[in-house]
């Protein structure tokens, strides 16, 4: 699955900049994502 974080936390990169593959889903709802460091919870995210 791929998620693209709203564009208010990623100023000035375009929608592709933005998009991730999920690597993880935590059971605490966050998740873990290929090619970036750290855990993310799902409303740093644009709506699927």
């Amino acid at each position: 699955m791929r998620l693209t974080f709203r564009a208010e936390l990623m100023p000035g990169r375009d929608t592709d900049e933005r998009t991730y593959t999920v690597a993880c889903v935590l059971a605490s709802g966050r998740v873990e994502l290929v090619g970036l460091c750290g855990q993310h919870t799902l409303r740093e995210f644009e709506p699927v």
